[in-house]
C-alpha cells in the first residue's frame, strides 16, 4: 500500500541542534555561505516548514544585502556592519542556518554602548532589480555633504550647530577629542579661521565632541526625511551607471546587476 503524502507543515518555532539556538519567524540569522571567503550571509526568517514527520526543515528567508552587494557597492557613508533589506526571499535548509543575529533599526544602533559582532543595523530597503533604495534620500552633513556614517567620528559647530568630520577640518580624531569648542570656517571670524578651535588637554563640560553612533544625528536624520528642505539630502537615484548627490556626480564602477547575488550550495 502507498504510503500517504502528508505533505509539509508549517512551524511555530525550530531548534537548530549545532548551535544550540530556537528560531521563530521574525528572527535574523547568520547563514552559511558559498564559499569559505565569504562572510556569513544575513537574513530574516519569515517560515519555517517541515515535511510530514517532522524532518528535512526549510526556512523561507528574506535576504539582507551588504552593501558590496548592491549596484552601488559600498560607498564612503556605509557603515561597516550597515546592510539593507532586500526584496529577495528564498528558501533554505535549517542545517546552514550559523547562529543568530540582530539587525536594529538606524535609531536603536545609534544608542548601543558597544556594537557585537552579531549587531547589525539598516536603514534602506532595497530592490535588487533595479537598484532603487526606500528612503531615497538622506540627510548630509559636513562640508563634505555625505551622510552619516555611525562609524565615524564627528564634532558640532557651537555657531551653526552642523557636523563635521574631524579630517574634513584639517584635525586629526586625536585633536577633535581635546577640543573645548569648535566653530566651522563659516562661523568663525575670518581673521580667526586658523586659531579659534580652541584646544585643551581635557574636554570641557559643554564640549561639543560626538562620538560615534550618536542619536543627536539620527534625530536630525528623521527630521529631514520628513523636511527635506530643512537641510541638504543626498539623493540616491541610479540611472545607468551614475549616482548623483545634487551637484556634484560621481560615475560608478561598471556593475552587471541584471540578476540577484548568488547564495549557492545552501539548498
Amino acid at each position: 500500500m502507498a504510503r500517504p503524502n502528508l505533505g509539509r507543515r508549517t512551524l511555530d518555532s525550530y531548534t537548530v541542534k549545532h548551535i544550540g539556538k530556537t528560531i521563530r519567524p521574525g528572527d535574523c540569522v547568520l547563514m552559511r555561505p558559498s564559499s569559505s571567503s565569504t562572510p556569513s550571509y544575513v537574513a530574516r526568517v519569515e517560515q519555517i516548514e517541515a515535511d510530514g514527520r517532522g524532518g528535512n526543515v526549510r526556512v523561507q528567508v528574506r535576504w539582507y544585502y551588504r552593501p558590496e552587494e548592491s549596484i552601488g557597492g559600498r560607498r564612503q557613508f556605509h557603515g561597516s556592519k550597515e546592510v539593507f533589506l532586500s526584496d529577495h526571499f528564498d528558501t533554505q535548509r535549517a542545517d546552514t542556518i550559523e547562529g543568530k543575529c540582530k539587525v536594529h533599526s538606524f535609531k536603536s544602533y545609534t544608542k548601543l554602548a558597544t556594537v557585537a559582532n552579531d549587531d547589525f543595523f539598516c536603514r534602506f530597503e532595497y530592490n535588487s532589480s533595479t537598484g532603487s533604495f526606500n528612503p531615497d534620500r538622506v540627510a548630509v552633513y559636513c562640508k563634505c555633504e555625505m551622510p552619516y556614517n555611525p562609524d565615524d567620528l564627528m564634532i558640532q559647530c557651537d555657531g551653526c550647530s552642523d557636523w563635521f568630520h574631524p579630517t574634513c577640518m584639517d584635525m586629526s580624531p586625536e585633536e577633535a577629542e581635546r577640543l573645548d569648542h569648535f566653530y566651522c570656517l563659516i562661523c568663525s571670524p575670518e581673521d580667526e579661521k586658523k586659531s579659534n578651535n580652541s584646544r585643551v588637554s581635557t574636554r570641557g563640560i559643554d564640549v561639543k565632541v560626538i562620538p560615534r553612533r550618536n542619536e543627536s544625528i539620527q534625530q536630525a536624520n528623521t527630521e529631514a526625511a520628513g523636511k527635506l528642505s530643512r537641510r541638504p539630502t543626498y539623493v540616491l537615484i541610479r540611472f545607468a551607471s551614475i549616482w548623483t548627490n545634487g551637484s556634484s556626480i560621481s560615475t560608478l564602477p561598471n556593475s552587471n546587476h541584471s540578476q540577484m547575488p548568488t547564495r549557492l550550495g545552501l539548498m
